[in-house]
């Protein structure tokens, strides 16, 4: 987009039944801090310069996506990586937080967990 300057703000949204609550599940695993709240609105910053963003909103026909994806039901719509030291470390963190781990793993050096609302999202070893 020709028109943006580096400045200008960009984000995702993801949709949840409860958004406070699953934006203070994130705040939790990997710091990101709550930067405006309103009845079904909650945003996180993920970076330092306010720029880029994570809205959290209500759906209220939420329907919980299944991991890995199967024929008829909700699939992930996208997810979420983070790079960690150590992943047994960081499942754990994350599990105290309410996360859970997905059934099927495809990688060694990747662990699929699901979020209090169902979205998976991924811990990677990336030691290169």
């Amino acid at each position: 987009m020709l028109t943006r300057t580096k400045d200008m703000w960009w984000g995702m949204a993801v949709e949840a039944p409860d958004p406070a609550a699953l934006a203070r599940f994130y705040t939790g695993l990997v710091g990101w801090p709550v930067v405006h709240e309103e009845p079904g609105t909650t945003v996180l910053a993920t970076g330092p310069d306010g720029t880029n963003f994570v809205v959290f909103q209500q759906a209220t026909d939420y329907v919980r996506p299944v991991w890995p994806p199967v024929d008829g039901s909700q699939r992930p719509m996208m997810h979420l990586d983070f790079q960690v030291g150590d992943l047994d470390s960081a499942v754990a963190e994350a599990r105290e937080l309410g996360a859970e781990v997905a059934a099927d793993q495809p990688q060694e050096h990747v662990r699929v967990l699901l979020d209090p609302a169902g979205h998976p999202f991924c811990l990677v070893r990336d030691d290169g």
